[in-house]
């Protein structure tokens, strides 16, 4: 069964489609968190919040002033980098009362025949506890690359990345009969629900891929589980990061890409 967007993919609207851009203007006027991602980007470079109405119309404000400057100058230019708005997920699941994303990884091994492969990622958190007001990004974005940023990143690194086993003890443990979740919830229904999602995404995007012999792609998928443990994709990654910086992921990349080599 294929899943409607609204079921795991947060509201978006892409800023460099005048249609879609407006639309988000128009919604966008009551007091809620809006976040802005540039495309073909990593680490976090280039997003910023839109936290409240005011932040909207001065950015709303820059988009029409680049708009105009690009029309007023008769040279060629290059157009401003395509970014997306997302709404922002402000209820995410906590856990110890951090903020966390899950990373797993979707191996297109093959396009002649299409043969793909799911791999179990891991967790990462922030180093400090979350806070929706805050303005630091780092409280917000969970990539490494963003932690390290934090003063208290050297002392907190390794607790910053969790294995998924680790993962599915503690929801077994703190939510599993509050919240009336199956035993081993992160291995059964999580599992089951992130593959659902990444098969859509490659059938929406197969007509694109070249089929040849010999082309693939490993792929880092985002995945946020929000406090009624509904799963959202957040994004999809060409390039995913294969840094060992912790002792989880020493354990947990290099099996990645061996298998998937």
């Amino acid at each position: 069964r294929l899943l409607k967007m609204e079921e795991f993919f947060p509201e978006s609207f892409r800023l460099d489609l005048k249609d879609e851009r407006n639309a988000f203007f128009e919604l966008c006027k009551e007091n809620q968190i809006w976040i802005c991602k540039p495309s073909c980007s990593n680490q976090g470079r280039g997003i910023f919040l839109l936290k409240n109405p005011a932040a909207v119309d001065s950015f709303q404000a820059k988009l029409r002033s680049t708009e105009e400057d690009l029309l007023s100058k008769r040279v060629p230019c290059r157009a401003p980098q395509a970014r997306i708005v997302q709404r922002y997920i402000h209820q995410p699941l906590l856990l110890e009362g951090k903020k966390f994303d899950v990373r797993s990884y979707l191996l297109i091994a093959c396009t002649a025949p299409y043969v793909l492969f799911f791999a179990q990622g891991y967790v990462r958190l922030t180093c400090v506890d979350y806070d929706a007001a805050s303005d630091d990004l780092a409280v917000h974005l969970t990539n490494q690359y963003m932690q390290k940023k934090n003063s208290l990143y050297s002392q907190l690194k390794d607790e910053t990345v969790w294995r998924m086993e680790h993962f599915n003890s503690y929801v077994n443990e703190k939510f599993r009969k509050t919240n009336g979740l199956p035993k081993d919830w992160v291995f059964t229904v999580f599992t089951k629900r992130m593959q659902q999602i990444m098969l859509q995404c490659f059938l929406a995007a197969k007509h694109k891929l070249d089929r040849k012999l010999g082309y693939f792609d490993l792929i880092g998928c985002d995945f946020l589980i929000d406090e009624n443990f509904k799963v959202w994709l957040l994004e999809m990654n060409a390039n995913p990061a294969l840094h060992t910086n912790c002792k989880a992921l020493r354990g947990i990349i290099p099996a990645v890409l061996y298998e998937s080599l």
